[in-house]
């Protein structure tokens, strides 16, 4: 009797781990199931939200880009401008090539309506006599080397570039002699303005330039 109660008592806790198992079993998988779907759910977000902030970097570096230094800028334009100037002297020297020059000359009096006995029209005409198609040839190369050194540096200051900088620069500084010996020579409201600009345009890229060149200062540790 004894013997079977324990048979009895031994069978049913069998049964009831059994039991358990059985229970417990789905409880796991849907656990395991829940799981997985919050992983997936947090990629999905995290997935989502990643396009946003690769966005927003994207935009801040665009931002960054468009902001041009203003200064730069202007430089840049002045070149521009010089370098269309250099541009027409040459086209206006090249289609002066196997032409009479005093005839264009009294041409363009009459269109100006200048005073054909005024001083300014006889040294016209007193310079004509020197002028032929070599030379016109020389004045268009000059010219149109000119215009191609000054486009390359309004477009290097135009994009901040360093070589930019430095070979507006070396160009500036070496016409500074000349435009003081000018200006010693005869003075002009032309040549001490295009001499102020020139000066201003050579302090502000040199401050430019040394102030890149400066190291770091290192940092203080407490």
């Amino acid at each position: 009797m004894t013997q079977s109660t324990k048979q009895l008592g031994f069978g049913s806790q069998g049964k009831a781990a059994v039991l358990q198992a059985e229970m417990a079993a789905p409880l796991r998988a849907g656990e395991l199931a829940g799981e997985l779907s919050r992983k997936m759910n947090g990629t999905v977000r995290s997935g989502s939200e990643l396009p946003e902030s690769m966005t927003d970097s994207n935009r801040k570096l665009d931002q960054e880009r468009q902001k041009h230094n203003r200064w730069l800028v202007l430089i840049a334009a002045y070149k521009f401008l010089l370098a269309l100037m250099f541009v027409a002297v040459g086209v206006g020297a090249l289609r002066l090539l196997h032409k009479d020059i005093d005839d264009v000359i009294s041409r363009i009096g009459d269109m100006l309506r200048f005073n054909p006995e005024s001083r300014f029209v006889n040294f016209l005409y007193d310079r004509a006599s020197l002028i032929n198609d070599p030379l016109l040839r020389r004045i268009g190369a000059l010219a149109f080397s000119y215009a191609g050194v000054s486009f390359a540096e309004g477009i290097g200051l135009y994009l901040e570039k360093a070589w930019g900088e430095f070979l507006t620069l070396a160009i500036t500084a070496s016409f500074l002699p000349w435009e003081i010996f000018e200006i010693f020579h005869r003075v002009t409201l032309v040549r001490v303005g295009l001499l102020v600009v020139n000066l201003l345009v050579f302090a502000y890229l040199l401050k430019i330039v040394t102030g890149r060149r400066k190291p770091a200062e290192p940092e203080q540790t407490g």
